[in-house]
């Protein structure tokens, strides 16, 4: 753990000891076996998708560790993102994370559509009525956030996937926000498709490599954007001109996996080989009721955006301050670490997996110290980026 209470796994999780020992193992091969490596490293992301699977309610052959959820969210817009005559505009909310609207917007651009944004009706949260009053027969895609990455809002994958469905467009769900932090049902949810990181929750490192889930039902395509990697394994050195897809997810590989950092997921991924992942949801349920708590009792000028209904409630809690940046900055100076996002909220993310109540309680105490002192003013907030 990096010193002093770490609150800020919702944007980079800690180092696991199994990622170091995993980067490390695979740096020994390098070493010593230089290309003979690739004997053991070639089918290195297809052995994490049983892990991966696990976390995300979904088959193997659905899901695969691959590029950043930009890189893939194109990929699979280029595959699945068919307009026809009246069905092709885009659908999205206000609230979502900014690189999931660039690309849908850079997908309407192309095919001369508009991505339209449902928006919310407090400018935190998204009214999960007014996606059924946004769809219509001229909606072909759908992309939603499973937690909203600022106030922490959580949808209800099947419920919402089934409205979609209903008016005849596909879903697709950015991720980012849940793997790792609670259970998930893809498969069974009907979602279409879904990209994520592994940095947050999962603890992967810096920059992971993402994933990706595409439903079965639509195995069937080949990916529109195809590269080497993505064919399959038993062709793939034959050097060919005719591309083989490999089955499932696994076809949306593009280019030569980086296996120094895939190692680092492979380690990630050891912790919740034996965890209980309701377990894990029930445990940040727990702190994050005591996070709202504590800020009701003891910070009534911060206002709690994160919604308290459990179902509707990610792994983090924002608050809401008109000094929130100079608060984020003078708790960092106090050796406490959250997350700020422009221009008003200060995010807490208690994961579960290392946090404690006891931290919590004293963050709190910090806070209610800044308040009181006014102190908080004083530290210089230039050149912070979170």
């Amino acid at each position: 753990m990096p010193p002093g209470i770490y609150l800020d796994g919702n944007s980079l999780g800690v180092m696991p000891l199994s990622a170091h020992q995993a980067v490390l193992r695979r740096l020994g091969e390098w070493q010593t076996q230089a290309v003979s490596g690739w004997d053991e490293w070639f089918g290195l992301a297809e052995t994490l998708s049983p892990a991966l699977g696990k976390l995300m309610g979904a088959a193997p052959r659905e899901v695969i560790a691959t590029g950043s959820i930009t890189a893939n969210l194109h990929a699979l817009l280029a595959t699945l993102y068919r307009p026809q005559g009246e069905r092709r505009h885009l659908l999205a909310t206000a609230l979502d994370f900014p690189t999931d609207v660039y690309a849908m917007q850079s997908w309407a651009r192309l095919h001369g559509a508009e991505l339209r944004l449902i928006p919310s009706r407090d400018g935190q949260t998204i009214h999960e009525d007014d996606l059924r009053l946004a769809l219509g027969p001229d909606i072909a895609l759908v992309l939603l956030p499973t937690v909203l990455y600022r106030s922490g809002q959580r949808f209800d994958i099947a419920r919402l996937s089934a409205v979609v469905h209903q008016q005849g467009a596909l879903v697709g769900w950015d991720a980012a926000h849940s793997i790792g932090a609670m259970p998930h049902d893809l498969h069974a949810s009907g979602a279409d498709f879904a990209v994520w990181c592994s940095y947050k929750y999962l603890n992967a490192g810096p920059g992971a490599p993402g994933g990706l889930f595409l439903h079965q039902r639509h195995h069937h395509l080949a990916p529109a954007l195809s590269g080497w990697w993505g064919n399959e394994k038993e062709t793939q050195f034959e050097m060919t001109t005719q591309f083989r897809p490999a089955p499932g997810a696994a076809a949306y590989q593009q280019g030569t996996p980086p296996v120094l950092a895939l190692a680092a997921l492979e380690g990630a991924l050891e912790i919740f080989e034996d965890l209980d992942l309701h377990a894990l949801r029930a445990r940040s349920l727990q702190l994050t009721d005591t996070l709202i708590e504590l800020a009701d009792l003891h910070l009534p000028e911060m206002r709690v955006l994160t919604p308290r209904d459990h179902a509707r409630r990610g792994g983090h809690v924002s608050l809401l301050h008109p000094e929130a940046r100079a608060l984020s900055a003078a708790l960092r100076a106090r050796g406490i670490i959250p997350d700020y996002r422009s221009p008003d909220i200060l995010r807490l993310a208690p994961v579960a997996l290392y946090n404690t109540e006891d931290e919590l309680r004293e963050t709190v105490r910090v806070l209610r110290g800044l308040l009181d002192s006014g102190s908080h003013r004083e530290v210089d907030v230039s050149g912070a980026v979170s």
